[in-house]
Formats: C-alpha cells, sequence, structure tokens
C-alpha cells in the first residue's frame, strides 16, 4: 500500500494508531522525505529568445529519439533555457558535503555536475565539484559523453556519497563533466536524474535506485508538487506522499512499458471536440520540462484553434483575450486533465502572451506528447516504481 502522510514526521505513535483504526492506513516508523525546490526565471532579457527555444527543443527532440535505442553508453539531456519557469533544489557531494543546485528531471537517468578541471564557459559560472576535498571520492576508469544537436558534453564517471536532504547514498557513481559546449547562462549547475537505469550511461545504478537498494528509502516512490505562484513552496519528495498538497484523490495510469515514465493518453480536445490524439497516443510526464510538446502538425491545429499568431518559432495571443481562450483536456485512463488558458499561456517581457505548446521537430513512430511543467503546475504527480505507474491529482 502507497505511504500517505497528512502530516510529515509529527504523528505520536497513539495518533499514528488512531488513523490506523479509523483509516485503515498503514503506519510507517520513517520520514517521507521532502526537499524544497524552487522556481526560476531561465531565459535572461539579453538573450535572444528564439534562439534559446530551438535550441532546447532541438536537444530534447534528440533525447527522444535517442531513448528508443537503449543500451548505449552515448545519451542526450537537455538544459531548459526556455523563457518559462523551472524548478531546482539543492543536494551535496562528497565528504564534508559540497552543494549543488539541480535540476530534478524524470526524463533522464544520471547525476552529473560540474568539475573543478572543466575549462568551458559554462563552468565559469557554475558550482564546480572539487574531488580533492572530498575524503570519500573515488575515480573510476569510465568516460560518458551527452551528445546534444548544438553541441557535446564530456566528463568522466566518480564515486562519493551523495545527500538528497537526509537520504545518502554512499559509494553513489556519477557524471563530472569536463567540457560543455552549452550556454552558462542557466539557473542551475547539474541533473539529477529519476527515470529508469535502461536509459542510464555506461550502466551506472541511478540514484534513486541506489536508495532504494540501500535501504535509504521503504518505498520505491517519489512524487513532485509545483507551485503556480510563488516562487518557493515547490517540493519533491521520496519514500510516500503527502496528501495534503493535492485535493481527492490519486487516479493511476499504467506505463504503457517498465522502463519509461510514458503512458497511454486517449485524446486532447477542446469545447468537446477533439484536436490531437485522435487515436489514443504516448504522453512521457517529465518535469525536466518545461513546456508541452507535440507533433508539429497536431500543434499547430491546437494553436489555430486558439487563434495564436506566429513571430518567429513562438506563437502568442493578446494578454487582454487569454480569458477568452478555451480550455485544453487532456484525457488520460478516462479522466480529463484540464488546463485553463491562464496557465498554457505565459505573458512575455513585451506584454504579449505565448502560448506554451510547441513542436517536436523530430519523427517518432508514433505520436508522442512530452507533458511538462506547464501541465504539472496544475497536477501532483506520483512515479511509483514499485509499480510501474504514475498518479495523477489536482494540486492544491
Amino acid at each position: 500500500m502507497l505511504r500517505t502522510r497528512t502530516s510529515l514526521c509529527t504523528w505520536s505513535q497513539e495518533k499514528s494508531m488512531k488513523w490506523l483504526v479509523l483509516l485503515g492506513l498503514v503506519a510507517f516508523s520513517e520520514c517521507i522525505v521532502k526537499i524544497p525546490l524552487k522556481r526560476v526565471q531561465i531565459m535572461r532579457k539579453t538573450r535572444s529568445e528564439k534562439n534559446m527555444l530551438n535550441s532546447f527543443l532541438e536537444e530534447h527532440a534528440y533525447r527522444l529519439y535517442k531513448t528508443s535505442s537503449p543500451g548505449s553508453n552515448i545519451t542526450t539531456h537537455p538544459l531548459r533555457n526556455i523563457k518559462n519557469m523551472l524548478y531546482v533544489g539543492n543536494i551535496t557531494i562528497g565528504t564534508p558535503p559540497q552543494k549543488f543546485q539541480v535540476l530534478f528531471d524524470t526524463g533522464s537517468s544520471n547525476l552529473w555536475v560540474p568539475s573543478m578541471l572543466c575549462t568551458s564557459l559554462f563552468c565559469s559560472s557554475h558550482v564546480l565539484f572539487r574531488h580533492l576535498q572530498s575524503s570519500t571520492y573515488q575515480p573510476t576508469n569510465k568516460t560518458f559523453i551527452i551528445n546534444y544537436l548544438s553541441g557535446t558534453m564530456k566528463g568522466v564517471i566518480a564515486r562519493d556519497t551523495v545527500r538528497i536532504g537526509d537520504l545518502v547514498s554512499t559509494d553513489q557513481h556519477f557524471g563530472l563533466s569536463m567540457e560543455i559546449s552549452r550556454n552558462k547562462e542557466v539557473p542551475f549547475d547539474g541533473v539529477l536524474g529519476l527515470g529508469y537505469p535502461k536509459f542510464s550511461f555506461s550502466g551506472v545504478i541511478p540514484i534513486f535506485d541506489n536508495l532504494k537498494n540501500q535501504g535509504a528509502i521503504s518505498e520505491p516512490v517519489f512524487a513532485f508538487y509545483l507551485s503556480k505562484g510563488n516562487p518557493e513552496g515547490s517540493v519533491v519528495m521520496f519514500g510516500g506522499v503527502d496528501t495534503s498538497y493535492y485535493h481527492g484523490t490519486l487516479n493511476w495510469v499504467p506505463l504503457i512499458k517498465a522502463g519509461r515514465w510514458c503512458v497511454h493518453m486517449d485524446r486532447i480536445s477542446m469545447n468537446r471536440q477533439v484536436v490531437a490524439c485522435n487515436a489514443g497516443c504516448e504522453a512521457i510526464v517529465d518535469t525536466g520540462t518545461s513546456l508541452i510538446l507535440g507533433p508539429r502538425r497536431m500543434v499547430d491545429n491546437i494553436l489555430r484553434h486558439i487563434g495564436a499568431k506566429p513571430r518567429g518559432s513562438e506563437h502568442y495571443v493578446s494578454c487582454s483575450a487569454v480569458n477568452t481562450l478555451p480550455s485544453i483536456d487532456f484525457t488520460i485512463n478516462g479522466i480529463n486533465y484540464t488546463v485553463p488558458a491562464q496557465f498554457y499561456a505565459i505573458k512575455g517581457s513585451d506584454g504579449n502572451c505565448y502560448i506554451t505548446f510547441k513542436h517536436i521537430p523530430a519523427n517518432t513512430p508514433r505520436e508522442t506528447w512530452i507533458l511538462g511543467d506547464v501541465f504539472l503546475r496544475l497536477y501532483f504527480s506520483v512515479f511509483d516504481r514499485g509499480n510501474d505507474r504514475i498518479g495523477l491529482a489536482r494540486a492544491v
């Protein structure tokens, strides 16, 4: 049974027993570990919106393509540098601990941070791991390459102690980036992947699997709450679910296939008219993606229904018209998940409201959508590795 708590680490044994009797819940002595996430602005006003958006889309599409071929030591991971928001949190590596701000990403499987030996421009403005200062650091003879269409990242694989709040993963393999041909303006130092091991580079065991194997968490579950308005208040939690972050009950959706956070989606509709995913499609639930991405023809159909105007690679509407735009329903496992226009139209620095639906500029074997933070701000999400399923409920 999935562990749930209405108040973490504060119940007395007597109160826990009362809840057992009244609600039939299982009491656990361990705490659900919650890690605060901070919402940050990605793009600086001095940077070209078009170039940064194109860069992101190319990288994400390439990752989507590469993940269909597991087993390779070369994998891909996008750096999110779009004008919308992303959510980052702190971890530490080494002894004594060195702190890093990372992106918690269900779309990839590895942890990486920049090395003190990195000489790339990216590394000059980010926290670097200083291996000589860690008494628990151990090198390996393995290397890795992360390929982007717009560049590459190369590095070595090392082992050390990694802490996520009170969770400790000893002898954790992670990537130390030595060369990063990427824009330095991203507001995080590295990425902590929460995907399945099959997409991990060089056969490295992901940190979530290590935490599970080492007994740091008694239940193989993690969950995300992404705040809607405030920069603070977002959390990722490990080992169970805090029910105070959502309304109603969790709706469970089985994965299409164990190994990837991808579910079947029935359809996408507006005003009860199907506008995409007519015969069913795949939906990747990705906490590391800011937007909602889909096939070009389907996205263009949605943009036409909205009446959005093109500007370079983006589409916008007058902000005065947002309240008149229709909501968009994503039907998953027979349940409608509604995204109102106030959430899919984001006000830009020029006073226009930009539509957060973008093309995946790559061909995929099946119609595939990526549900990123635009969707997940509205819906609390639970990733259940033990049962290969995702739970969704209306976020508070």
